[in-house]
């Protein structure tokens, strides 16, 4: 008479590990999401923009804490129009809003209201 073969530990282990589902080899790792700029502004572009709206002297919107590419503005902000002497200079973002905010420079696409770019 013949013994019954015993499955061995490994074998017993990867039948345990492939119940468990195994590997999941179509994820990828999850990463941090970043999210580019929606408008290319050159860092001389941004430095002029900066520039330009110091001279407007606007008052800085009141603190709060989304200023992410790609976040829908409140309510609450305060939405100027792009001045037309940044607009001449800078033409890709001549029909944006912006608002300042802790610092930044928050440019505001206007039919979508999320904010396209942010920068000191």
């Amino acid at each position: 008479m013949r013994k019954k073969a015993r499955p061995t530990t490994a074998v017993a282990l990867a039948l345990v590990w492939l119940g468990m589902g195994g590997p999941a080899l179509t994820q990828a790792p999850s990463e941090p999401t970043v999210t580019q700029p929606k408008v290319n502004l050159t860092l001389e572009q941004r430095f002029i923009i900066k520039e330009l709206l110091k001279e407007q002297q606007i008052a800085p919107a009141p603190p709060h804490s989304e200023t992410a590419i790609g976040a829908t503005v409140p309510a609450t902000i305060k939405l100027n129009p792009m001045p037309a002497d940044v607009g001449a200079k800078v033409p890709q973002i001549k029909s944006h809003m912006f608002y300042l905010a802790d610092g930044k420079v928050v440019i505001v696409d206007p039919k979508e209201n999320k904010i396209v770019d942010a920068f000191d």
